[in-house]
């Protein structure tokens, strides 16, 4: 598991923090910016911000789409039966290699499985690894891998 002060890894969890929440209570996206803080273990922490808030935005705005992306990928899984902490990481890798252009493929895979093993159930890491494997040799525009 990553530990230590990467900066773009606690992005990736505060916005895991956020987007959770927001899977219980929709919420406008300004509201989902003020409750970044709210999620951090120390509000000192450096994290990198315009990260956090770029996935948060990504993910609200670009729901439908990446829900369509994982129903795809994981048929034998409804969105509703997925647990919120896997399908939270699922929708922020699937928008990462999707939308984000700056995100290598690899490192937008490793950090989901990274936060479902941390945050979600004992096979968290193996379901989003395997629901992302069939995003990438399937359902992934070309030229992005």
């Amino acid at each position: 598991m990553k530990t230590g002060g990467d900066p773009r890894h606690k992005a990736r969890r505060v916005a895991l923090g956020v987007l959770f929440e927001w899977s219980f209570y929709s919420q406008d996206q300004q509201q989902l910016f003020e409750h970044v803080k709210s999620v951090l273990d120390d509000p000192s922490e450096e994290y990198d911000e315009t990260l956090t808030h770029s996935i948060i935005a990504g993910v609200v705005g670009k729901i439908e789409t990446i829900d369509q992306i994982i129903s795809v990928a994981a048929p034998q899984w409804p969105i509703d039966q997925i647990s919120k902490v896997d399908l939270t990481c699922l929708r922020i890798s699937v928008y990462e290699l999707y939308f984000s252009k700056n995100v290598p493929p690899k490192v937008a895979i490793d950090e989901s499985i990274e936060l479902a093993k941390e945050f979600g159930g004992s096979t968290s890491g193996k379901f989003v690894n395997g629901v992302l494997g069939t995003v990438v040799k399937t359902l992934q525009p070309e030229g992005n891998i």
